[in-house]
């Protein structure tokens, strides 16, 4: 008696649908990766003036040489936030960190908008320097661009400031998190007289 043989179906061939699915699959990451954004903002420092203020507190002694004094420096950063998103940007607060040359780091927040009034007044020089604020709360469309003055407080001398290791300017963004840019050196102007005002 033969064998028997049972007829089989012909194999088809699945090297050409698994390489169309790779190449769709390929062409879906290459669209995707090309129009999502890889930052949310782009933050630019365009100008920063940093103007340090000595006050002197007059004691409360009528001895000679007991004074107070105390050393403050205001910068003021002129930032440009640009959208990258498709949606809207909404700007919730503004904080910097001084990183000193000695490795001490000094965090502030920027000066609130119902605050520089006071600011100006107590030092009136710095008013000249400043420009619009940027506020928060500003929100920012799609592709636009929002610019405006931070207006930052460290309780350190001149000398501090010019020998710093870095300073950074955090913004945080509702909804997306926080981005930092660096102040740099290159963007300073730094005003010749130094304040110093007696109480």
């Amino acid at each position: 008696m033969s064998d028997l043989k049972f007829a089989q179906p012909a194999r088809s061939n699945l090297l050409a649908p698994v390489l169309l699915a790779f190449l769709i699959l390929g062409i879906t990451l290459a669209l995707a990766i090309r129009f999502t954004p890889h930052k949310t903002a782009d933050l630019d420092i365009v100008h920063t003036t940093v103007y340090p203020a000595h006050t002197v507190f007059k004691g409360e002694s009528i001895l000679v040489g007991h004074d107070q004094a105390r050393d403050d420096l205001y910068v003021l950063t002129t930032l440009r936030v640009t959208d990258g998103l498709r949606l809207p940007l909404f700007l919730k607060d503004f904080t910097a960190t001084l990183t000193t040359g000695d490795g001490e780091e000094i965090t502030t927040s920027a000066i609130e908008k119902d605050d520089i009034a006071s600011v100006y007044s107590a030092f009136p020089a710095l008013k000249p320097l400043a420009s619009e604020p940027l506020l928060r709360e500003t929100m920012i469309n799609p592709g636009q661009s929002a610019q405006g003055m931070i207006l930052l407080h460290f309780p350190v001398t001149q000398g501090v400031w010019d020998h710093r290791r870095t300073a950074i300017l955090n913004v945080d963004l509702y909804h997306q998190g926080q981005q930092g840019v660096m102040i740099s050196r290159a963007s300073e102007a730094i005003p010749n007289p130094t304040s110093k005002l007696a109480n």
